[in-house]
């Protein structure tokens, strides 16, 4: 099935508009190297435009009812899949990753369309007893106004659906950045909004790169959210401008993930899921797993294992259904990953297998790097510290659960962690002991639901949540309503005997 885009050139989308912008960028498939399609770079004067437009839309879209907000988004889901082939397919060809990994990320998006429209009927908030006779105490969710959201590459619709539709179904309007590397999902999705019958300006879509327009939007008075996934230097400079403008902000950023294997663990199992959660996507994920964790008792079996399975990856491009690895995304990625092979070198790991870019055949014309294993790394290396963003595993041998837990502990990250082990009591202090904001047991580190919080402690993150329902706490004001019928005067805690 051969999808096209049906333009040569994106436009912004603004008020329910198609707004032509001056100046534009080529989009490169990274499996072929060839163009897609050129995407605007816009700037501050198109987020200004578009932050004027969405004030204005976003104060008639609060009065709607929050269950007809959510028919939208109903409506959405099902236009999404119905158009799920067609996403899955333009979405492999913008960002590389194998078409079976562009089909569960689009149904993703589809998974939050249908929960997020059922929290329209939802959007708790509580009633409480009141200290006082003939008084009534309760909270309630408000909206916040206009909401920046600034999106990354790597998973350019998942991430969308997770920060917009929590947003436009609590009663805001959304200013949007997607990464100039996979503009087309945008496009889409848009596209897909506006059939859906959402009203002008509630979604406004402005391309372009982060220096020009996500500072316009950090800096912007009237957009009181920001939801920023990517680096953790990019989030700081967010976190700390929104901070000087006491503007609320959502960050989600770095991991550096490990799968623990125990003694006992089913090393058949760790292995497929360790293959998976290292080379899916290339590596490309916030929760790819870049450190195996492993007793010292199995580690040479498990390496051997590892090495076997790594022979079965087919790398090319991800429309070519025969492969399970596609490219990098783009040649400073390729950069990155080859500089830090160097550096695992240097800092005396072995490597295994792997190391090298893949540059023959059809190999050539995209970017594509040979997934790769080193082993008897240690805790403090750089390789096994910091995010390398690709297709590298670093095996660290430990003594003891104890000593795992504390590797697995000893970074600035905290997105995702793994155990694979039959002692039930392990399991349980894992869950516990494990200073990540997910855990898997039995399982690879990546796989998020959509019902379910998902990010991070320490240095991914900065304490909210995308996906679940706690996703709405980012885009909603709690507000206290008191309602006093006694008829007179009542002082709170001063009148309470």
């Amino acid at each position: 099935m051969a999808v096209t885009l049906g333009t040569d050139k994106l436009k912004n989308f603004i008020n329910g508009e198609w707004v032509d912008v001056e100046n534009s960028t080529a989009v490169m498939n990274p499996a072929t190297g060839e163009e897609i399609v050129q995407v605007p770079l816009s700037g501050a004067a198109d987020v200004n435009d578009a932050v004027e437009k969405a004030k204005k839309a976003q104060k008639e879209w609060a009065l709607v009812p929050a269950p007809q907000r959510a028919e939208i988004l109903l409506e959405v889901g099902n236009i999404m899949k119905e158009r799920k082939e067609r996403l899955s397919r333009l979405l492999t060809m913008e960002n590389g990753k194998v078409l079976e990994e562009a089909r569960g990320e689009v149904q993703e998006g589809i998974d939050m369309a249908f929960y997020m429209s059922g929290e329209g009927r939802r959007l708790f908030g509580h009633t409480t007893p009141a200290e006082l006779k003939d008084k009534f105490a309760m909270s309630q969710r408000a909206p916040v106004g206009v909401v920046g959201i600034i999106t990354p590459w790597n998973f350019p619709i998942a991430i969308a659906t997770w920060k917009s539709f929590p947003a436009i179904v609590a009663g805001n309007a959304v200013i949007w950045k997607p990464a100039t590397e996979t503009p087309m999902m945008a496009y889409e999705l848009a596209k897909i909004f506006e059939e859906a019958g959402l009203p002008k300006g509630v979604l406004n879509v402005v391309f372009g790169s982060g220096s020009q327009v996500g500072d316009a939007m950090v800096h912007h008075d009237d957009i009181r959210v920001i939801s920023f996934t990517g680096s953790n230097d990019t989030g700081r400079n967010i976190a700390a401008e929104c901070g000087r403008q006491l503007k609320k902000v959502s960050l989600e950023m770095g991991g550096k993930n490990a799968v623990i294997v125990m003694d006992d663990a089913d090393l058949d199992l760790a292995v497929e899921g360790i293959i998976w959660s290292a080379f899916g996507t290339s590596g490309q994920r916030c929760t790819a797993c870049s450190r195996v964790i492993v007793h010292e008792d199995v580690k040479e079996q498990l390496e051997g294992k590892i090495l076997e399975k790594m022979k079965d990856l087919a790398i090319g491009d991800g429309l070519d259904e025969s492969n399970t690895v596609g490219p990098i995304i783009n040649e400073a990625g390729m950069e990155k990953i080859k500089s830090y092979i160097e550096i695992g070198k240097n800092e005396g790991a072995k490597l295994l297998a792997g190391g090298n870019a893949l540059t023959d055949g059809e190999h050539g014309k995209g970017n594509y790097f040979a997934p790769t294993l080193f082993t008897d790394a240690t805790a403090n290396m750089r390789i096994a510290q910091e995010e390398i963003f690709g297709p590298v595993i670093s095996l660290i041998p430990v003594k003891s659960f104890e000593e795992a837990i504390e590797v697995n502990n000893g970074v600035i990250y905290g997105l995702s962690s793994s155990i694979f082990t039959k002692d039930v009591n392990r399991v349980f202090k894992a869950q516990r002991d494990l200073d990540t904001g997910i855990v898997y047991v039995n399982a690879g580190t990546t796989g998020a639901e959509i019902h379910l919080p998902f990010g991070g402690t320490k240095g991914t993150g900065n304490g909210h949540r995308d996906s679940g329902v706690q996703a709405l706490d980012v885009f909603t004001e709690w507000k206290a309503v008191y309602v006093d019928y006694s008829g007179k005067l009542q002082r709170a805690q001063i009148d309470v005997e």
